[in-house]
């Protein structure tokens, strides 16, 4: 890989993140193939954040591929500091896994350990939740070209990783928001530097029409709680709704990073209808960082 660390998105060339898939589907199809593929290795897991989806699948990836994890709660660098730390868990442990607060956690984890950092969510990205998200559009659609993903709400971490991962794959990535919640603009430039063709817009209804996914995350992350009130007015005309589907293509899909607050950024209807594929995107968060784990550790 040209890099020992999935910093960002961008970590990944596009011939990994192909790769990537590819290994994620034939872990999914065949695990058995697999469980001896990292054994006796140890991956850390930090957490700064609370997390059902990411701690639970990545532990179980480990484990399912003959290795284990050490899972560790509470903010990075508190009671030492991190460069300390990282120096440390390179000396036990084969790999590290941080979901934390701020993006420059995971730089400096990266800058003083030995052994691959893994970011699983930062402020800036969510990379492993957007490899769960391409392997599930690709599992519906077959390809990539010529789709439609539109992703409405904040312009968040979620929306970044869709940006950079879906883009490059060859999807057009259409982002509405409420305007001052756009995504971050350098990381749009980015995108675009890489040939994604990325929409910008505060329309959510111009966003869906005719997208082959329609994608939202929570309005008030962890960390903004404080803004959860304002950003429930501020936020409402984005919602996800039956109406807001009926913009996208017939047979789109509707996806969400999960945890969802019910009947506010989606509706109960549409998180239970046909269309919704939010529970393979969770499921495939365990073969996709299967996969990451495969090209990082081996």
């Amino acid at each position: 890989m040209a890099a020992p660390d999935l910093r960002s998105d961008l970590d990944l060339t596009l011939d990994e993140l192909q790769q990537l898939l590819q290994l994620a589907a034939d872990v999914k199809r065949a695990p058995g193939r697999f469980s001896t593929a990292l054994q006796g290795q140890a991956l850390s897991l930090l957490f700064e954040k609370p997390s059902l989806r990411t701690r639970l699948t990545f532990e179980l990836a480990i484990q399912q591929l003959g290795g284990y994890a050490v899972t560790s709660i509470g903010m990075i660098g508190d009671r030492e500091p991190l460069k300390d730390m990282a120096r440390n868990l390179d000396r036990w442990t084969q790999g590290i896994v941080a979901r934390v607060f701020a993006q420059s956690t995971i730089e400096g984890l990266a800058e003083w350990s030995r052994v691959p950092v893994i970011n699983a969510l930062s402020d800036l990205y969510h990379p492993c939740q957007a490899l769960a998200d391409v392997q599930t559009i690709q599992e519906r659609f077959g390809r990539f070209e010529g789709l439609k993903l539109a992703y409405v709400g904040d312009g968040n971490n979620v929306a970044h990783s869709l940006m950079l991962t879906a883009g490059r794959l060859g999807m057009h990535v259409a982002v509405a928001t409420p305007t001052g919640y756009e995504p971050n603009a350098a990381i749009v430039a980015q995108a675009r530097a890489h040939g994604a063709a990325i929409t910008v817009t505060n329309a959510a209804a111009e966003a869906a029409k005719g997208a082959a996914a329609v994608y939202t995350d929570v309005w008030a992350s962890m960390g903004q709680e404080a803004e959860a009130e304002e950003r429930k007015r501020i936020f409402a005309p984005y919602q996800v709704n039956s109406a807001l589907m009926a913009h996208a293509a017939p047979d789109a899909i509707f996806l969400h990073c999960l945890p969802a607050k019910r009947d506010q950024e989606v509706t109960d209807s549409v998180m239970e209808s046909s269309q919704s594929a939010i529970f393979d995107q969770a499921e495939n968060r365990l073969h996709a960082q299967k996969a990451l784990l495969l090209m990082l550790l081996k």
